[in-house]
C-alpha cells in the first residue's frame, strides 16, 4: 500500500523513515488496501512459481513433496520467501539436479516477465527522487532499464521511478540470486552437489569465506547468509548415486550459473555494509 502511495506522489518506495514501519498509516488507510495488491500478488506469485518448479520436478522423478508454504514476515517485502518439504529421499543426482534447478529457472522466467511489465508501468522523471535506501540493481535489471526505459531510448538521461510491480520483480530476482549461491542446501548447492559432491564440499567453504568478506565490505545480509550456511541443518545429505547426470538434463547447471551472474549483486542495498555501519557509529 505504502509503495503504491509513494509512487502516485512521485516518491521512491523508501523515501522517509515513515516508509520503514508504515503500520499506523496502514491501519488508518485501510480503504486503500487494494492498492497493495499489484506488489503483493506479483511477489507472491513469482515465489509460488519458483516453488512449483521444485514441486513438479520432484513429482517427475518420483520424489514425494508438499505443496508450497508461503512464509510471512514483517519485513520490507512482507515475506520471508516460500518453501516445499520433500517427504521422501532423493535417490539420484539427476533428480537432485532437476529439483534444484527448475525452481530458480521457473522463478526467473516469471520475474523477468513481471519486470518487463513493471518497467512499462514505471515513469521517467527528470529529477532523481529522494531515497532513504538506495538499491544497487543487478545486471539483468540494468539491462531492462536501458532497453525498456519508460522515457524511450532518446530520454535515457532521465531517472526511472520504479512501479511497485517492478520492485516486486526486483526482490524476486534478488531472492533467486540468494537461492543460487553454490553452497549447502541452497538451490545452487543442490545443483553443484548433483554435478560433483566433492567440488560441492570445497566450494561451500570458499563461498562462506567470500560471503563473510562481502558482508563486511558490501552488504550485511551476506553475513546472515554465511551464518545460515553454518547451521547443521544446511549440511547437504549424501545421495548415494555414482552416476553423473547426463545431457540434456546437465545443461541446466550452466544455465543456472548464467542466471546467478545476471541476478546477483554484491551490494543489493548501498551503504549497508558492516564497515559502513561501524563508520557511522564511530562518527556519531
Amino acid at each position: 500500500m505504502r509503495y503504491m502511495f509513494n509512487f502516485h506522489r512521485g516518491l521512491f518506495p523508501l523515501a522517509s523513515d515513515a516508509d520503514i514501519f508504515p503500520y499506523d498509516w496502514v491501519y488508518s488507510n485501510m480503504r486503500h488496501m487494494a492498492e497493495g495488491l499489484p506488489f503483493s500478488a506479483t511477489l507472491l506469485g513469482i515465489l509460488l512459481i519458483h516453488e512449483f518448479g521444485h514441486y513438479f520436478a520432484a513429482r517427475a522423478f518420483g520424489v514425494r513433496a508438499t505443496l508450497p508454504y508461503l512464509l510471512p514476515a514483517p519485513s520490507l517485502s512482507g515475506t520471508a520467501g516460500a518453501v516445499i518439504r520433500l517427504r521422501s529421499r532423493v535417490k539420484t543426482r539427476a533428480a537432485l539436479l532437476a529439483i534444484g534447478a527448475f525452481g530458480p529457472i521457473s522463478g526467473f522466467v516469471a520475474a523477468f516477465i513481471m519486470a518487463c511489465v513493471g518497467m512499462h508501468l514505471s515513469q521517467a522523471v527528470p529529477v532523481e527522487p529522494a531515497k532513504l535506501v538506495d538499491f544497487s540493481p543487478p545486471l539483468i535489471i540494468r539491462l531492462l532499464e536501458h532497453v525498456l526505459h519508460p522515457g524511450g531510448l532518446s530520454y535515457q538521461p532521465a531517472h526511472v521511478l520504479w512501479h511497485p510491480v517492478f520492485i516486486a520483480a526486483w526482490i524476486a530476482i534478488l531472492i533467486t540470486s540468494l537461492n543460487l549461491v553454490p553452497a549447502g542446501q541452497l538451490d545452487g548447492g543442490h545443483i553443484l552437489y548433483a554435478v560433483s559432491p566433492r567440488v560441492h564440499r570445497i566450494v561451500t567453504y570458499i563461498t562462506m569465506g567470500v560471503l563473510v568478506v562481502l558482508g563486511i565490505t558490501s552488504w550485511l545480509g551476506w553475513l546472515l547468509w554465511a551464518g545460515l550456511l553454518l547451521l547443521p541443518g544446511m549440511r547437504h545429505p549424501k545421495v548415494q548415486d555414482p552416476v553423473d547426470p547426463k545431457f540434456p538434463l546437465l545443461i541446466v547447471a550452466p544455465i543456472c550459473l548464467v542466471l546467478l551472474i545476471l541476478c546477483a549483486s554484491s551490494e543489493p542495498f548501498s551503504n549497508a555494509s558492516l564497515m559502513h555501519l561501524a563508520s557511522r557509529l564511530l562518527h556519531h
